[in-house]
């Protein structure tokens, strides 16, 4: 059976009908308060933008953080690699001198 709930969210007060899986409900209403969060303060900040502008620039600021997130999630992956390395690399010595 499927376990999906239908909800609408508002984002930059517009209401957007939604079918989910009832696990994701909390996570979108949460992504749709950030969303809206981030487009508020940009129409503080520009008020000569419209909803358009703010959105946009919301788009932009989230975008960049999600590509921080992967370069940081690659460095992780070149760090743990390269202490691995390290690893074998002093056993191999340590193997190395008992001989």
């Amino acid at each position: 059976m499927e376990d999906k709930l239908s909800i609408r969210v508002n984002i930059a007060e517009r209401f957007y009908p939604l079918r989910i899986d009832r696990n994701d409900e909390e996570r979108v209403r949460k992504a749709s308060k950030i969303i809206n969060e981030k487009v508020l303060s940009f129409k503080q900040r520009h008020t000569d933008k419209d909803v358009q502008d703010w959105l946009a620039m919301a788009c932009l600021f989230f975008s960049l953080k999600l590509v921080e997130g992967e370069q940081n999630q690659e460095l992780d992956t070149a760090v743990k690699g390269l202490q691995d390395l390290e690893r074998k690399l002093t056993e191999y010595l340590e193997y190395v001198v008992e001989k």
